[in-house]
């Protein structure tokens, strides 16, 4: 495809329009929509993404573009519609947008270094200002960036500054382009030429070849590892014809073990009734469906079968998972099915295993994608089908950039593409459920688990009647700890739950009460006894376990709360003899240790795994038949109108990962507030009943899904200024909306953040409300074009957040 002379470029700056460029005719047959392009943008060169055709301008008020950076797209032009629905929706510049889809370390810039000039090496410079001599002395070893001098001299160099000094001459600026960091991974294959008169050939040459034909070819470097110096015999057995040398694509695996076939099971009768009516909708357009199936009723079955279907028509599927944690289990049943024609994406991949994973779905190789919520991203044409597994949970929001809901944007994505949606969830969301109450989903149900295995039985344990216990039996009850004695006697597993992680999450001054805080942030420092630290959950500032109190100097820490590892401790102190997992952000850290956990308790060589929400969601753990849930209560009374759902279905997610396997399951729901509804609709696993209570919370209060939110956020170092221009954005709301009689727009706020301040940014927030989303759209985008000015601030961050998840 050969595009016109004028194109339309989004660059990866935060600028909201796009811009017009020129190619030159040696690079007219080279651009693509979907490829990158360098262009000149002010005094920088930055990259481009070519978005098509441009029409014609004033040729002297245009620029060249200065170069192609690509072969072939790095995305389907299909897609850029997607991009600018995106850009549009979330009030986040287009190329900022593109960027963040596509894989890390793929972007051109100008780097601005800062270098001595020989003026500036022979000044004597006694005499001038303690910055500009620190200046002078950063740049003596070698050229630096600005932010390079800002943290070798541990204090703010301003742009302002080198200005001067480079008007003065003492120093010079150099523009670099820095380029990508991610690229193919290319290697040098060897293969034989056929059959040869064998009679010409030296002992050493014989040897190379038959190497060469047992593998049919392989890499140069393995050769080389089997014969040293083979790689000095090669150019001349290539000159004869031998052989035959070139460079192939070679792509980094990021799958672990190898897993064995599988066959599709027999589908339960509600399990073909799922199956045949999402596929009737196949190949007639954008369909979206909520399937509601309670815990281990064969959710994963539905998704394969019907993954299956649609491959066969021809059409590619998109399944997304809400967290790396469940990757594993999930990838492992569709390679199981499907074998290599699936590609995963995901951050835990290494920068070029994600561009390798990338590069095969462009090429058509892999028509099943399988990630987290940046896979919606993927480059996937003839989309047909989208999976949303566990559509409830809030991990598929984005909370810093571009702040988009995965779950949402999949829908819009289903739509352009004509493809089915088909969100999963044995909990969803009140948005999604009131959706298909209101006939804007179809809703799909799956109301046993497979072969009518039983829901696990609850047992809930009031806190209040134990409150003089003391150790150990302050977390472990005697009713829990006889049940797990039970379960391990019989050779099953046991899952622990508290949605917390360290040893003490609240340690307190015993002399003074002062709280251990955290420097940067407005929050109590947890302890972390493995790491012999107090860290921060939020920044990861961290201070010794051996510290006293700032306030009074005291060391007598008396060590408040509970977290995993205190569980940990004390499980093991009851159970010497049992294998204990410990599953949480701290554990599955490094590279492979998630993946490890998982296989230890598949092989059944754990006992007692313990975890914090990580456990809860979606996985499969067919000998665990008793979970505990310690404490039940640590997420309640949060300042949040969503506080009330996250728990109840994180209780019923964990209870669902009870008897899953042949052996009936029981939970024991240890609780302060035996009597609250949330705890009563969770020990019936009485979804229903929930949904009414809180649907009626949410109408009366006019919170979605009875009105949409936009949420300003903004953030700074200094409070008094950020402070004052949060006050100084509400008056200009609250002005905006009396000028444009906008009276069914509310806004809340401003007011600091719950947590005010988080890696030393004090924070603030202002929340515009309204049923009326073309209303409530139409105001934030008049605040963001019209006072655009207003809203800047050289040192308060200000976003705006569309449909906002985490209020905190």
């Amino acid at each position: 495809m050969t595009l016109p002379a004028y194109v339309r470029i989004a660059v990866a700056l935060p600028v909201a329009a796009t811009f017009t460029y020129r190619i030159p005719e040696h690079l007219s047959f080279l651009a693509e929509p979907g490829m990158r392009a360098l262009v000149p943008f002010g005094q920088r060169r930055v990259t481009g993404y070519i978005l098509g055709e441009s029409p014609e301008m004033d040729a002297d008020s245009v620029k060249f573009i200065l170069d192609i950076l690509d072969e072939s797209p790095l995305f389907p032009a299909s897609m850029i519609s997607f991009f600018e629905w995106i850009s549009d929706y979330y009030f986040y510049p287009l190329g900022l947008v593109i960027q963040s889809a596509l894989p890390s370390g793929l972007t051109r810039k100008d780097v601005a270094r800062y270098n001595l000039t020989p003026a500036g090496r022979s000044l004597a410079d006694d005499f001038l200002p303690v910055l500009q001599q620190t200046v002078l002395r950063l740049l003596e070893d070698k050229p630096r960036t600005c932010k390079d001098m800002t943290g070798s001299a541990g204090t703010r160099i301003p742009p302002s500054l080198l200005l001067s000094m480079e008007k003065n001459g003492w120093i010079e600026k150099i523009r670099q382009v820095k380029i990508e960091t991610t690229r193919r991974r290319q290697e040098l294959y060897v293969f034989p030429s056929g059959e040869i008169e064998t009679a010409s050939l030296t002992r050493s040459q014989k040897r190379i070849l038959e190497t060469i034909r047992s593998y049919g070819g392989m890499p140069v470097r393995e050769l080389n590892r089997k014969i040293p110096s083979a790689s000095r015999k090669l150019p001349a057995m290539k000159e004869a014809g031998w052989i035959q040398v070139c460079t192939q694509t070679l792509y980094r695996d990021p799958f672990g073990e190898t897993v064995q076939p599988d066959h599709p099971p027999e589908l339960t009768a509600e399990q073909q009734s799922v199956v045949c009516a999402v596929e009737l909708a196949m190949g007639k357009g954008y369909k979206p469906f909520l399937l509601k199936g309670v815990t281990g009723s064969g959710k994963t079955e539905v998704y394969l079968q019907l993954s299956d279907r649609m491959i066969q028509k021809g059409r590619s599927v998109l399944v997304l998972v809400p967290e790396i944690a469940l990757i594993s289990q999930i990838e492992r049943c569709f390679r199981a099915r499907f074998g290599e024609c699936v590609a995963v994406l995901h951050s835990g991949l290494s920068a070029g295993e994600r561009f390798d994973q990338w590069d095969r779905i462009l090429r058509r190789l892999t028509p099943i994608v399988i990630g987290t919520r940046s896979a919606i991203f993927a480059p996937v044409e003839h989309l047909g089908l989208i999976v949303v597994d566990e559509e409830h949970d809030t991990s598929y929001k984005q909370d810093s950039g571009l702040h988009y809901h995965a779950r949402d944007i999949a829908l819009v994505r289903a739509k352009m593409e004509g493809a089915v949606a088909l969100l999963g969830s044995a909990t969803p969301s009140i948005q999604s459920y009131h959706h298909v109450l209101t006939q804007k989903f179809h809703g799909l149900t799956l109301s046993r688990r497979i072969e009518d295995r039983p829901l696990p039985e609850t047992l809930v344990v009031d806190l209040r009647l134990l409150r003089d216990q003391r150790g150990v039996w302050k977390l472990i009850t005697p009713q829990l700890h006889e049940a797990m004695k039970q379960t391990l006697a019989r050779g099953e597993q046991v899952l622990l739950f508290l949605n917390r992680r360290g040893f003490a999450s609240f340690p307190v001054c015993a002399s003074c009460g002062e709280v251990i805080r955290c420097k940067n942030c407005s929050i109590s420092l947890t302890l972390h006894q493995k790491d012999q630290a107090y860290r921060c959950h939020y920044c990861g500032f961290s201070r010794t376990s051996v510290t006293c109190c700032t306030a009074c100097g005291s060391a007598r820490i008396k060590l408040l709360g509970m977290g995993t590892e205190k569980i940990e401790a004390a499980v093991k102190s009851l159970f010497p003899e049992a294998t204990v997992a410990r599953m949480d952000r701290d554990t599955v850290a490094p590279k492979g240790s998630l993946l490890k956990m998982l296989k230890d308790l598949r092989n059944r060589t754990t006992d007692i795994l313990i975890g914090t929400q990580m456990v809860a969601k979606g996985h499969d753990f067919p000998y665990i038949t008793l979970v505990g849930i310690i404490c039940a209560d640590i997420s309640f009374n949060f300042p949040d109108f969503r506080s009330s759902e996250r728990m109840f279905q994180l209780l019923l997610q964990v209870s669902g990962r009870a008897g899953r396997g042949e052996s009936p399951g029981q939970v024991i729901l240890q609780t302060y507030n035996p009597e609250h509804f949330i705890i009563a609709a969770a020990t019936r696993q009485d979804y229903a009943s929930f949904y009414e209570k809180e649907i009626q919370f949410r109408e009366k209060l006019k919170y979605p899904p009875f009105s949409r939110l936009i949420q300003i956020k903004l953030s700074g170092k200094d409070e008094e200024k950020t402070r004052d221009h949060a006050l100084k954005l509400g008056e200009i709301c609250k002005s905006l909306k009396k000028i444009q009689a906008w009276h069914a727009v509310e806004i809340l706020g401003p007011i600091e953040s719950y947590l005010p301040r988080i890696a030393r940014y004090y924070r603030w927030q202002i929340l515009l409300k309204s049923p009326r989303t073309a209303l409530l759209r139409r105001m934030a985008r008049e605040l963001i074009t019209t006072y655009r000015k207003d809203i800047h601030h050289p040192q308060v961050t200000v976003a705006f957040d569309v449909d906002p998840i985490f209020m905190l």
